[in-house]
């Protein structure tokens, strides 16, 4: 493990040397990609000097402890050995961690699938609050929120809504809320009180690339429809609306949220190659190791990765076992509880299989 993080260290001072090269502050390409190896470099090396410091005054402790005579003088070498090598211990433990392989995704912004699968009205208007828990989570992180889609019902929920979340590390969080979530709780219009399940599923994909993702415009049939509203009314008379078929894969898209055909088109391009590159991993992941393979779900009510019950104000999140009695502040935003445990657990299994 030193070998590796004092080879990372030597790779962050040339990358140092690099940025202050008039070639490469000339070169938009290489400054780009540099700053970002150094940005990623950056955490690690300085937890590394972090390490090597407390080592040195470890060393410096218990040298002293064998030069001393004086008995006060050694029983507080002995104190500082025992803090020093609490400190050095958990310095490890973090260095570990922070060499675990990266998800190459997490630094991207994401595009959010959100739609009512089973349970009907129930499930629309379930799909609009987790519409609305993550926007709301996403301004607390200071990101930005761009709907591409969205498809509303009479009464006042999503069939299906479409929306982007630009900002550092998006997909790094958000990734954990790929999957079908439960609701339990009485419908406004139930009168006689009784509890209905329904589910909404989430997808969540990391924006594609142009060089991620190879698509040939040939083999993209485009339609343009005049936009419609709730109930499918027509709202404008102009063809703005785009719809995009990928022949290959038969993935469609459309986008009617923008008054523009031009910046329509631009939007579904952007979830066609998501959805496209989100294919491919899955794919590829699926040959690693098909335990691990990413999928939603078909929204039946028996697949479900977290509840939310409302009578008892209790969310639980099946992959860890985490019940949290916070319902309210959870559709309020606050997931970092649950966000956390998950990406804790992640770093568990990825230390269990670098051990096996």
């Amino acid at each position: 493990m030193l070998d590796r993080l004092q080879s990372l260290e030597d790779r962050y001072n040339k990358l140092n040397e690099l940025l202050s090269d008039p070639e490469v502050i000339n070169d938009t390409t290489k400054l780009r990609e540099y700053s970002k190896e150094q940005s990623d470099l950056e955490e690690v090396v300085q937890a590394y000097g972090q390490y090597k410091e407390v080592t040195q005054q470890l060393d410096d402790a218990k040298e002293m402890l064998e030069d001393e005579s004086d008995d006060e003088m050694k029983d507080m070498a002995k104190a500082e050995i025992e803090e020093l090598t609490n400190e050095k211990e958990k310095l490890e433990e973090r260095l570990r961690l922070l060499l675990l392989p990266k998800d190459p995704n997490d630094d991207k912004n994401v595009f959010m699938e959100v739609r009512g699968a089973a349970g009907g009205d129930e499930a629309a208007l379930f799909a609009g609050d987790l519409y609305r828990m993550y926007a709301k989570y996403a301004e607390a992180q200071g990101w930005k929120i761009d709907v591409v889609e969205a498809h509303t019902t009479g009464v006042g929920g999503y069939k299906e809504i479409i929306f982007m979340v630009n900002g550092t590390g998006a997909y790094s969080k958000l990734k954990y809320e790929n999957g079908a979530h439960r609701v339990q709780r009485v419908p406004e219009t139930e009168s006689g009180g009784r509890i209905h399940t329904s589910t909404a599923t989430v997808a969540v994909l990391p924006e594609a690339e142009d060089v991620e993702v190879d698509i040939n415009e040939k083999d993209i049939r485009v339609d343009t429809f005049a936009s419609s509203g709730p109930g499918g009314q027509s709202v404008n008379t102009t063809m703005s609306a785009v719809r995009l078929t990928h022949e290959p894969t038969g993935i469609v898209v459309s986008c009617q949220d923008e008054k523009s055909q031009i910046k329509n088109k631009e939007k579904a391009m952007k979830v066609l190659r998501a959805r496209i590159y989100d294919m491919y991993q899955k794919e590829a992941q699926a040959e690693i190791d098909e335990n691990r393979k990413s999928a939603v779900g078909t929204g039946d009510r028996s697949e479900r990765i977290r509840t939310y019950n409302f009578p008892q104000s209790r969310v639980t999140d099946h992959r860890i076992g985490l019940t949290i009695q916070k319902l309210d502040q959870v559709m309020e935003g606050k997931l970092d509880e649950f966000i956390d445990a998950l990406l804790l657990e992640e770093q568990a299994k990825k230390l269990d299989e670098i051990g096996e």
